[in-house]
């Protein structure tokens, strides 16, 4: 069943097994909160059982483009577009969020964003990429980082 992320009232909702869950909760609210106010966008999780193809075209997208393997496991999905941009967004047990932006005209705008929940290590397929870091006043510290995608998906 669908949630609606609420980031005036953050609830672990759907994160509970997740070692850093109150982070977790905190950034994908902040997420929530970026598409709000950027977009108008309700921004709406289900559990990743409900999820597979969204999880499935991610990791396909993370295998093909750059050998990369996920080993946490996902808790939540979603895939949505505003405007001209498909969004895919994972959520995972280690607090690691991956999001695939893909401008859906040609020649648009296309990649994955990593963010990193406060009080994570990065995850060891992560560790050749660089991050940077974001405050935010529902996440505490996120790390980002990113890569642009070379192929068509």
């Amino acid at each position: 069943m669908p949630y609606t992320v609420d980031f005036d009232t953050v609830s672990t909702t759907g994160l509970e097994s997740s070692p850093v869950a109150d982070a977790l909760a905190g950034l994908r609210a902040n997420e929530a909160r970026y598409f709000k106010n950027k977009y108008d966008h309700v921004f709406t999780v289900e559990p990743a059982d409900a999820a597979r193809p969204i999880i499935d075209r991610v990791h396909r997208i993370l295998e093909e483009e750059r050998g990369i393997v996920i080993a946490s496991r996902p808790l939540e999905a979603t895939e949505f577009q505003v405007e001209n941009i498909r969004w895919s967004y994972v959520f995972y047990e280690n607090g690691l969020s991956i999001n695939v932006l893909y401008t859906v005209d040609e020649g648009g705008k296309r990649a994955v964003g990593f963010k990193l929940s406060d009080g994570m290590e990065v995850p060891a397929e992560l560790a050749s990429f660089k991050f940077a870091r974001q405050k935010s006043k529902l996440a505490g510290t996120i790390r980002g980082s990113y890569f642009v995608i070379k192929n068509e998906y």
